[in-house]
């Protein structure tokens, strides 16, 4: 290692990568997968035979510009229950001429601000201009990123939040009041937070589906970033089946790991040709929505593209603040 090496804890990381330049760089990441202008290996994902927690690793390069970026982390279901990140990451950023280290950082603020900032992309691309009325289910982590991620392209009227212990959902509306200067309502069942909402988000870790189809409105768009390996489904097979569009960050990586995606092909009630990938939207090839009824959904289980270009931007923030 160099001297120049870049050490980056998750609070300088929080710092360099505000929401804006974080949804800034999911645009950028989706817009070369679109354009099929990245390196996309696939990803690793192994549930533990230990306990229920998921090892994952990601390796991506965006552009000739930038150097390739890994990523190694943990998935700890078991963590929410004390108050910390379910997802701990370490990232790692390779010059692009050398492949030399060029940063180390922490990967579980990337992690945090990337998925949520990926979500508000997919938002602004696939819901209504007007959807304002957002039902949050959860009260983690993710869950408080994404109402401030979604509050960056839409002009939220509403938020209702849902997540199953009633002492965390109303200490998470509490904050959430406090910092988007909205009233956030805590509310009992996840019907009661979905029915009626033009935005859902899901950011749970559940193995059952937690929003059910039958409950959409119309013209609704769903996320739902918790269904990131075969086994979680955070939605039920109507909201697939009620969806005008299936939407996914990539694919084949959704053939393999999301879980609802996963079923829906396993049933028979999906070809893999109905995926559309966020990128072909983001790129202009893709039309998910043909009118404003239309229920769509996207299912993210997260890409490696997604950390590199966050890794990215947060290397070229460090390196402009240390100009003289």
């Amino acid at each position: 290692m160099t001297d120049d090496v870049l050490f980056l804890t998750g609070d300088q990381v929080s710092r360099l990568l505000g929401l804006d330049a974080a949804i800034a760089s999911q645009r950028a990441a989706f817009a070369a997968l679109g354009a099929d202008a990245a390196d996309l290996p696939g990803k690793i994902m192994h549930p533990s035979r230990f306990d229920d927690s998921v090892v994952f690793a990601y390796v991506s390069r965006l552009s000739a510009d930038t150097g390739a970026v890994a990523k190694i982390g943990s998935v700890n279901p078991g963590n929410a229950a004390s108050g910390l990140p379910t997802v701990h990451a370490v990232i790692t950023v390779l010059d692009p001429v050398t492949g030399r280290l060029a940063a180390v950082m922490d990967g579980t603020a990337i992690t945090t601000l990337r998925t949520a900032a990926a979500s508000a992309v997919a938002i602004d691309a696939l819901s209504t201009p007007g959807s304002a009325d957002l039902a949050l289910l959860g009260s983690g982590t993710q869950a408080l990123a994404h109402a401030r991620a979604v509050a960056r392209v839409r002009e939220l009227k509403s938020v209702r939040l849902w997540s199953p212990t009633e002492r965390n959902r109303a200490r998470a509306a509490q904050a959430l009041t406090t910092e988007l200067g909205l009233a956030v309502e805590a509310v009992g069942t996840a019907e009661e937070a979905v029915t009626g909402a033009s935005l859902v988000a899901a950011c749970t870790l559940s193995t059952t589906p937690v929003v059910q189809g039958e409950w959409l409105a119309p013209g609704c768009t769903v996320v739902s970033v918790g269904s990131f390996e075969p086994g979680r489904r955070e939605v039920d097979d109507d909201v697939l089946l009620r969806a005008a569009s299936v939407v996914v960050d990539d694919p084949a990586t959704a053939a393999e790991h999301a879980g609802p995606v996963v079923h829906a092909l396993r049933e028979g009630a999906l070809a893999p040709e109905d995926l559309v990938g966020l990128g072909a939207v983001v790129t202009g090839q893709s039309f998910p929505r043909s009118g404003p009824g239309d229920i769509v959904y996207y299912n993210s289980v997260g890409l490696g593209i997604q950390d590199a270009a966050a890794a990215w931007a947060v290397v070229e923030a460090a390196r402009k603040e240390a100009r003289p």
